[in-house]
């Protein structure tokens, strides 16, 4: 990365007080420290009857604030998000056709994984950044695998309205940011996942796994072709291991990341639970969007209104002056951009996703204040202008 050049716009006099805006790991609750971990059970079994209970307090929470149904079940599992979708995905594709909604890299992560690596003949409804595949043509018959945020393209499902309430199929639904910030159709999903480490803005390395009915009895009714290693493995002697989704975790979790997550979540119900963390995400995208359309050279990934995220928001370059550019060059420009930012320590992580299009990705969860994000927008402006100097000096 070059030196920025000197540019006449002049710095904001406002900065925002948190210049956390990465879509991951995210912004920690306000007001947290370290000294919110100091109940961690540290050196202790995770089996221990004080570990087991906090792993249990963790779960707890999540079925109290997220508002998951009683028949839900709830696990902490390895992997992250990445660890929970796939659990489900080879254990429990295969006795069905198979659908899957491609319109961002994750999702195109799953559509490799159950054609390349579970060879499962699969049917891909594809769309490109800032699109969704036509959801008219999901099958009520076929097993359904998607994202319901795409956190690298900036679009959700506005709804589950495509999901048949009368399907045949498993659906397994990827909301790692979506959970805590949008409302879940539960009675449309059998299998729900995230990771701590997005709208809670809690650690990494850990995902949770939300089991429907209908996800435990294909679990307990069908056994894939495949071999499945400890870690994906649900059941014992063809039944549900329901240890699992009480705290007995497959493997060894991290204390600390459990007892980080059980404050977020207690953060979380303090302000007012799931409305409250939906409300604070809207507000935070309300601001962007008003500085998106008082913006020339800024607009949405999504195209649709309806479908853009309120969590990882992303934003393409409309601007001739950059958007005429190669891909290599748009990809540099936003580095310098991204760049500026960071050296000012105004703004941190939020240039898009490596595989994305070129452009800016911007958390807006319910831990980012909308009052930051306000203070963030007239300097969005100025690192604009600047990599537009340096790039018209080179």
């Amino acid at each position: 990365m070059g030196d920025i050049a000197v540019t006449t716009t002049p710095k904001p006099a406002m900065r925002p007080a948190r210049p956390e805006f990465s879509s991951g790991p995210c912004a920690k609750r306000p007001g947290w420290t370290p000294e919110n971990l100091r109940a961690a059970v540290l050196g202790r079994s995770h089996r221990s009857k004080l570990g087991k209970a906090r792993l249990k307090e963790a779960i707890d929470r999540t079925r109290q604030v997220l508002e998951v149904p009683d028949d839900y079940l709830i696990g902490i599992v390895p992997g992250s998000d990445t660890g929970a979708v796939e659990m489900a995905m080879w254990s429990m594709l295969g006795p069905r056709p198979v659908q899957l909604l491609a319109f961002e890299s994750f999702g195109k992560d799953w559509v490799t994984d159950v054609t390349k690596q579970l060879k499962l003949p699969a049917e891909v409804l594809e769309a490109p950044y800032g699109q969704l595949p036509d959801l008219s043509k999901v099958r009520p018959d076929a097993d359904l695998v998607f994202t319901w945020n795409g956190t690298t393209s900036g679009v959700r499902v506005p709804n589950a309205d495509f999901i048949s309430a009368d399907r045949e199929g498993v659906v397994i639904c990827d909301a790692t940011s979506a959970a805590f910030a949008q409302d879940l159709d539960w009675a449309k999903l059998d299998v729900v996942t995230f990771s701590w480490q997005k709208a809670l803005g809690g650690e990494a390395a850990h995902g949770i796994l939300i089991l429907g009915p209908r996800a435990v009895a294909r679990l307990e009714s069908y056994a894939p072709a495949w071999p499945l290693p400890k870690l994906f493995r649900m059941t014992k002697g063809g039944k549900l291991n329901a240890e699992i989704f009480e705290g007995s975790t497959i493997n060894t979790p991290s204390m600390l990341a459990v007892e980080d997550a059980v404050d977020a979540l207690k953060w979380a119900a303090s302000i007012g639970g799931l409305p409250e963390m939906k409300r604070r995400a809207d507000a935070n995208l309300a601001a962007l969007a008003a500085w998106v359309q008082r913006t020339p050279w800024a607009a949405f990934l999504a195209e649709d209104p309806a479908t853009i995220s309120n969590t990882s928001v992303c934003l393409k370059i409309i601007d001739p002056r950059v958007s005429g550019l190669s891909d290599a060059a748009q990809q540099d420009f936003i580095k310098k951009l991204a760049g500026a930012l960071e050296k000012e320590a105004v703004a941190y992580d939020i240039a898009g996703y490596r595989d994305a299009p070129a452009g800016l990705r911007i958390w807006c969860g319910a831990t980012v204040e909308v009052s930051d994000v306000e203070a963030l927008t007239p300097w969005l402006d100025w690192a604009f202008e600047t990599a537009v100097a340096d790039l018209q000096a080179a």
